[in-house]
């Protein structure tokens, strides 16, 4: 009893050691969040603008310290040699001493626009620096589903290429027995070869694609989890293209860093013209000097100094210099207004144009489910005929390549209508990572 009671046991210690094994060489799937996740650490595009925002934020505090004391410690020495004719000598002397000067700006209105200017700019970094993430997961879900496509239509081209061995071997078996004739067999052959030439090409775009996708995440993407058969796709909201092209005037992230152009260009035409105004510093300074001697005095001495006043300085002339570069910060203030003009039409743009693939596409996957299951319909109709001798073996073929064609296209009109979604989402400058958790829900699990 005990020894069958051991064996069991051995056994079935064996067989999860198995299912174990075969769990471990079961390729783990990465989902579009996982893939998404990588790419915000290993994306150098997405790194380059957070780095841009880093260095913009530091601007602020620069601006800043032009409108406080500056305090400056100095060391200085000195070797002094001293011939004279009259009377005739000459002597060599050392002097050396620290000094502390202290500079305060009163009145510089041109560095308090600067200021202003410096926060402008960080503001344009982070709004950069939102579009880049935005960017970012529109270029993972492009090249994610581009990944998709590709295997699915490589998927097909091999249903399609067994579909053809199929009938060229039949082809072969009819003409040695002499029911067909040798047209026959070539035109099975010429089928069978087309289908081997599209398989090596859809090979070569599945590399292309995967390879993409490795360029934004830094690493082989592996085993993609795919959609599912029949996902839940829904018409955007509110359906009104106007009402999407007035937020994507309003809110989108290029419209944003034109607005903080613009602004920032406003604020340098004034700051231009404050070339014009005085300026005035408070200023102090105390040094000591401590000298081996002097043309006039052989003996030592120390000398030490204090001052302490005000600098106004006011330019009467510059040679045209304040006056072209107002003309400069007004030409560049037009332009800037022009560009944020061209950043609203943009966006509106975009957002139209993305609403209406969307819209189509819904439709157009619409239409290909219905085609999807009219090819099924005809396919079990031709098997059908087949079976009663109604229909040859090349029919059975041409409905099943029509139909593995309509169910590629399908996935491919999923895809495009997905990433469409997320593209009117980003042209509104709505775009988070919400909505790529809510597609991801969308993928077969």
């Amino acid at each position: 009893m005990f020894a069958n009671r051991k064996t069991a046991l051995a056994v079935a210690a064996a067989l999860l050691v198995l299912a174990g094994a075969a769990h471990a060489q079961a390729p783990a799937r990465n989902d579009l969040l996982t893939i998404y996740r990588d790419a915000l650490q290993n994306d150098p595009v997405f790194a380059s603008a957070r780095f841009a925002r880093q260095a913009a934020q530091e601007r602020e505090p620069q601006a800043r310290s032009a409108v406080l004391p500056a305090i400056n410690l100095g060391l200085g020495a000195s070797t002094t040699y001293y011939n004279s004719d009259s009377p005739n000598f000459s002597r060599t002397f050392t002097g050396w001493g620290p000094s502390l000067s202290l500079a305060v700006p009163i009145y510089r209105p041109q560095n308090w626009e600067a200021i202003s200017q410096a926060k402008l700019s960080v503001v344009s970094a982070e709004a950069t620096l939102a579009q880049a993430r935005q960017d970012l997961i529109l270029r993972v879900t492009q090249a994610y589903f581009d990944v998709l496509a590709a295997e699915d239509a490589l998927a097909a081209i091999l249903e399609n290429k067994k579909g053809a061995s199929e009938q060229l071997a039949q082809a072969k078996r009819e003409f040695e027995v002499g029911t067909k004739t040798i047209v026959d067999t070539h035109e099975a052959q010429a089928r069978f070869d087309l289908t081997v030439a599209q398989e090596q090409t859809a090979r070569g775009d599945l590399i292309v694609k995967r390879n993409a996708l490795r360029s934004i995440i830094g690493r082989d993407p592996g085993t993609l989890t795919p959609l599912r058969d029949a996902p839940q796709l829904n018409a955007p909201q509110p359906k009104d293209v106007e009402a999407w092209a007035r937020q994507a005037e309003d809110n989108s992230y290029g419209v944003a860093v034109a607005k903080a152009a613009a602004e920032i260009a406003q604020i340098e035409t004034r700051r231009q013209r404050e070339g014009h105004y005085p300026t005035l510093d408070l200023t102090a300074s105390v040094s000591q000097n401590r000298s081996s001697g002097s043309s006039i005095n052989a003996a030592a001495n120390t000398v030490a100094t204090g001052t302490i006043g005000v600098q106004l300085n006011y330019p009467l002339y510059t040679g045209g210099l304040i006056q072209s570069r107002i003309r400069e910060a007004l030409a560049n203030e037009e332009r800037s207004k022009q560009d944020l003009e061209s950043a609203r039409r943009n966006a509106a743009q975009a957002a139209r144009q993305a609403y209406t693939g969307v819209d189509f596409g819904l439709t157009q996957v619409r239409a290909l489910e219905s085609a999807e299951t009219s090819a099924n319909s005809q396919l079990e109709s031709t098997k059908l005929g087949y079976r009663v001798g109604v229909r040859i073996n090349l029919d059975v073929l041409n409905a099943q390549t029509q139909l593995f064609n309509t169910q590629r296209d399908l996935k491919k009109a999923r895809y495009d209508f997905l990433v469409n979604g997320l593209r009117l989402q980003s042209a509104a400058g709505a775009l988070t990572e919400k909505d790529l958790e809510g597609l991801n829900a969308l993928l077969a699990r």
